[in-house]
């Protein structure tokens, strides 16, 4: 075996962690994989001669590549609307088991939802600075020490520290904690969506969270929206009453949710967060494009 040919080999070795970290920073499924192929490029113009640990270098460039891609989000989003409408990252869908638990097959897939990031995190994740988000996914996510995040992010170690301090310090503020019994959360999202068909307004509120947020992109049902309280959701939620909805129960990010289709087309994913036996999110993706990339194999007929 050459150089060449052991290089790729040590690569593709560690390509499923470097897209679960790249996936983690930025909650974009296809961002993710272009991270992981430029780190790739980078390193097939390096000289590794003297890395001692190879997957750790790779972390630390797929980190910076994010980095640097997070920062040109945020130069990019001058239209107002854009930089005010929800953000809903890419979910990935699979199919419920046995307990309502996963029954992927994909080892790839399994590595990148390891330690599942839910759409309710990454909500909290995207109001993070750039620098703030990678230092709080490296170290409290892929246990990366501070000595090597503080050259990426270009602070000192105690700063990057603090960083990760107080990113924490917001998720955890924000971002609930939701119940482990999968099946469970099953049986409350049955309840919404029974009582959204049968077009009960009170049976809706009475399995939604009084604090509940609905996070919409511009391609969801009701259009780009943040809709906050549970009477206010409820009544987004009527229209599912619509028998023409095709609703097809499936895990996103590990957690209970629904791919809704139209004549047999995926027009819309939903994610539910389930804390206390109520729902307290729901994030809508309905962008057709982001949908049509998506691995929808999880949905039945």
């Amino acid at each position: 075996m050459d150089e060449s040919e052991w290089l790729t080999g040590q690569f593709e070795a560690h390509r499923s962690h470097l897209r679960a970290v790249a996936y983690r920073m930025l909650g974009s499924l296809s961002e993710a994989d272009d991270a992981v192929q430029e780190a790739w490029l980078r390193l097939d113009r390096t000289d590794t001669s003297d890395v001692e640990n190879l997957g750790g270098w790779l972390t630390t460039v797929v980190g910076r590549i994010c980095l640097n891609m997070l920062r040109s989000r945020t130069t990019r989003r001058e239209d107002p609307f854009e930089a005010e409408a929800p953000h809903v990252p890419d979910p990935i869908v699979s199919r419920a088991g046995p307990a309502g638990r996963s029954d992927r097959a994909d080892p790839e897939q399994e590595v990148v939802m390891a330690d599942s990031v839910g759409l309710a995190l990454f909500a909290v994740l995207e109001v993070l600075s750039p620098a703030e988000r990678l230092a709080f996914v490296l170290h409290d996510v892929f246990a990366v020490q501070f000595d090597e995040i503080a050259p990426i992010v270009g602070r000192s170690v105690p700063a990057t520290r603090q960083l990760a301090s107080r990113a924490r310090r917001r998720i955890q503020g924000a971002a609930p904690t939701p119940d482990s019994d999968v099946g469970r959360q099953r049986e409350v999202v049955d309840a919404f969506f029974a009582a959204a068909r049968g077009g009960d307004f009170e049976a809706l509120v009475a399995v939604l969270d009084p604090d509940i947020v609905l996070r919409a992109d511009q391609g969801a049902p009701a259009g780009a929206a943040i809709v906050r309280g549970a009477r206010e959701v409820a009544g987004q939620a009527l229209m599912f009453a619509d028998p023409t909805r095709g609703l097809h129960p499936v895990l996103v990010n590990g957690a209970a949710g629904v791919v809704v289709t139209v004549e047999g087309r995926p027009v819309a994913v939903m994610g539910f967060t389930v804390a206390g036996g109520r729902i307290v999110a729901i994030d809508a993706l309905g962008d057709r494009d982001r949908i049509a990339r998506l691995d929808l194999s999880a949905v039945d007929g």
